[in-house]
Protein backbone atom coordinates (compact mmCIF):
# COMPACT_ATOMS: atom_id res chain seq x y z
CA UNK A 1 0.00 0.00 0.00
CA UNK A 2 0.98 3.31 -0.64
CA UNK A 3 -0.24 7.09 -0.17
CA UNK A 4 -2.51 8.33 -3.00
CA UNK A 5 -0.05 11.38 -3.04
CA UNK A 6 2.69 9.24 -4.59
CA UNK A 7 0.85 7.84 -8.09
CA UNK A 8 1.60 9.78 -11.55
CA UNK A 9 -1.05 11.11 -13.81
CA UNK A 10 -2.89 8.28 -15.91
CA UNK A 11 -2.45 5.09 -12.82
CA UNK A 12 -5.22 3.38 -11.67
CA UNK A 13 -5.22 1.87 -7.83
CA UNK A 14 -7.99 0.59 -5.46
CA UNK A 15 -8.46 2.61 -2.03
CA UNK A 16 -7.37 0.13 0.43
CA UNK A 17 -7.28 2.47 3.63
CA UNK A 18 -8.26 5.80 4.48
CA UNK A 19 -7.37 7.70 7.21
CA UNK A 20 -7.80 11.12 9.42
CA UNK A 21 -10.95 12.24 11.44
CA UNK A 22 -14.31 10.20 11.09
CA UNK A 23 -16.06 13.02 9.62
CA UNK A 24 -13.45 13.23 6.88
CA UNK A 25 -13.96 9.61 6.64
CA UNK A 26 -17.60 10.18 6.09
CA UNK A 27 -17.67 12.70 3.30
CA UNK A 28 -15.07 10.80 1.13
CA UNK A 29 -16.95 7.93 1.73
CA UNK A 30 -20.04 9.95 0.31
CA UNK A 31 -18.23 11.05 -2.75
CA UNK A 32 -16.70 7.50 -3.79
CA UNK A 33 -13.66 7.57 -1.84
CA UNK A 34 -14.04 4.17 0.10
CA UNK A 35 -11.92 1.14 0.68
CA UNK A 36 -12.36 -1.15 -2.32
CA UNK A 37 -13.38 1.47 -4.70
CA UNK A 38 -11.27 1.71 -7.93
CA UNK A 39 -9.90 5.71 -8.75
CA UNK A 40 -7.93 6.70 -11.49
CA UNK A 41 -5.32 9.82 -11.48
CA UNK A 42 -6.11 12.21 -14.40
CA UNK A 43 -3.81 14.79 -12.48
CA UNK A 44 -1.23 14.35 -10.31
CA UNK A 45 0.46 16.72 -7.25
CA UNK A 46 -1.78 19.38 -5.71
CA UNK A 47 -5.00 19.39 -6.19
CA UNK A 48 -4.88 16.04 -7.12
CA UNK A 49 -7.82 15.28 -9.86
CA UNK A 50 -9.12 11.97 -9.00
CA UNK A 51 -11.85 9.99 -11.77
CA UNK A 52 -14.04 7.39 -9.11
CA UNK A 53 -17.01 6.22 -11.23
CA UNK A 54 -18.33 8.67 -13.32
CA UNK A 55 -16.91 11.46 -11.11
CA UNK A 56 -14.44 13.90 -10.97
CA UNK A 57 -12.97 15.01 -7.19
CA UNK A 58 -10.42 17.41 -6.64
CA UNK A 59 -8.08 16.56 -3.57
CA UNK A 60 -5.17 19.00 -1.71
CA UNK A 61 -2.33 16.78 -1.06
CA UNK A 62 -2.41 16.98 2.60
CA UNK A 63 -5.84 14.69 1.87
CA UNK A 64 -4.19 12.56 -0.32
CA UNK A 65 -1.57 11.41 1.93
CA UNK A 66 -4.24 9.90 4.04
CA UNK A 67 -5.68 7.94 1.30
CA UNK A 68 -3.78 4.39 1.08
CA UNK A 69 -4.24 2.85 -2.44
CA UNK A 70 -3.19 -0.87 -3.99
CA UNK A 71 -1.87 0.34 -7.59
CA UNK A 72 -3.85 -1.45 -10.37
CA UNK A 73 -0.85 -3.41 -12.30
CA UNK A 74 -2.11 -2.92 -16.51
CA UNK A 75 -2.52 -7.05 -17.76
Amino acid sequence: MIPLEYLHTGQWADVADVAGEPGWITRLAEMGVRIGSRLRVLQGGSPCLLQIGDCRLSLRGDFTAQILVRPVIAE
